[in-house]
């Protein structure tokens, strides 16, 4: 018998029917089309492929992607998202949250899954606002920044979700721009790739309530200096004319002028694959108001043993020693009593 072979997916294939409802101007168009791009490369069909989102505008992403999906409740959409890839390991599964849903009420969520190692895609929009609720300061909005909820302005040291990712020791970690679609799109496929937990923060723009947060980073002029792009095994370099670099000086890192503070041969290399997670954490923190330029690229990219792989391990091992088991003889077994 001749069967002819699937036709090759497309974007088409997991374009949904449903009207797209953000504002003009908002990054999550970008995402959702650099998302578009990239779900047909990974040979994954629609129907094996599952989106998970919590609350917010970046969470009616479901419903613009023809798969599976679950618009679940606020912050919850790790938790869901772990239940599902242990009970159907054999899925795509990828978390779609923002700022204020994964990093407020979903905080612990988020950490547990990552923590976990659990095989899923967690991306993770980041405006710095409360888009959906209209305006309110949002776990990483700066010091000072005045909204709706902050008058004269915040006054909570905000979250950095790079940082929060590598201390939970997770295994694959990463940050891209809205806009720069084309590096967006290799991370998100990176991303896909990793066996075990990937943690993908985006710089996304909110047009209405947060217009231009990340100007310093997107701005042709500016953000060569600002944005420093990550390559395993290279030094860190950045600049318009390729001309500066990061070195240590002591514990802290330094900006350099190649060639007239320094060489290249004593700037900081980068290495993805450390086991350790000091480098990554490092990176993690440099940050524009310090006057560092801001990573994007993989910080982080490791092997470690995968949670629902081995949550299942034990599973099996238990009806191998103790047979199926029965619920009803589980309930009812014990110090029990009947109640006339």
């Amino acid at each position: 018998m001749i069967t002819s072979a699937a036709p090759p997916l497309t974007p088409q294939d997991f374009a949904s029917d449903q009207e797209i409802r953000w504002c003009p101007g908002c990054g999550d168009y970008a995402i959702l089309a650099s998302m578009k791009k990239v779900l047909p490369t990974l040979g994954i069909p629609p129907h094996k492929t599952v989106f998970v989102s919590g609350i917010g505008c970046s969470s009616r992403f479901p419903y613009y992607v023809s798969t599976y999906g679950i618009h679940s409740i606020h912050g919850r959409a790790p938790a869901i998202a772990t239940g599902l890839k242990a009970s159907r390991p054999d899925l795509s599964v990828w978390v779609i949250t923002g700022d204020g849903d994964g990093l407020s009420i979903g905080g612990n969520h988020l950490i547990h899954a990552i923590r976990r190692n659990v095989n899923i895609n967690i991306i993770l929009f980041n405006n710095r606002i409360y888009g959906l609720t209209k305006g309110q300061y949002s776990p990483t909005s700066p010091i000072g920044k005045v909204t709706k909820s902050t008058p004269m302005g915040a006054i909570d040291n905000p979250l950095y979700p790079l940082s929060i990712a590598v201390a939970c020791e997770g295994t694959f970690v990463a940050r891209s721009v809205d806009t720069n679609t084309k590096h967006l799109a290799a991370t998100l496929q990176r991303a896909a790739a990793h066996q075990g937990v990937s943690f993908v923060e985006v710089m996304q723009n909110c047009s209405v309530f947060n217009d231009g947060a990340w100007n310093y980073a997107k701005d042709r002029e500016t953000k060569a200096d600002n944005l420093l792009e990550l390559e395993h095994g290279q030094p860190l370099i950045f600049g318009q004319e390729k001309n500066k670099g990061i070195r240590l000086n002591g514990m802290e890192p330094e900006v350099v002028e190649i060639g007239k503070d320094c060489g290249v041969e004593e700037l900081l290399i980068h290495n993805e694959q450390a086991k350790s997670p000091t480098l990554a954490y490092l990176l993690s923190q440099l940050r524009h108001e310090y006057g560092f330029p801001e990573p994007i690229g993989v910080l982080r990219d490791i092997q470690a043993p995968q949670y629902e792989l081995e949550l299942n391990r034990q599973v099996e091992f238990a009806k191998e020693k103790s047979g199926e088991g029965d619920l009803d003889s589980l309930l009812g077994e014990g110090e029990t009593w009947t109640v006339a």
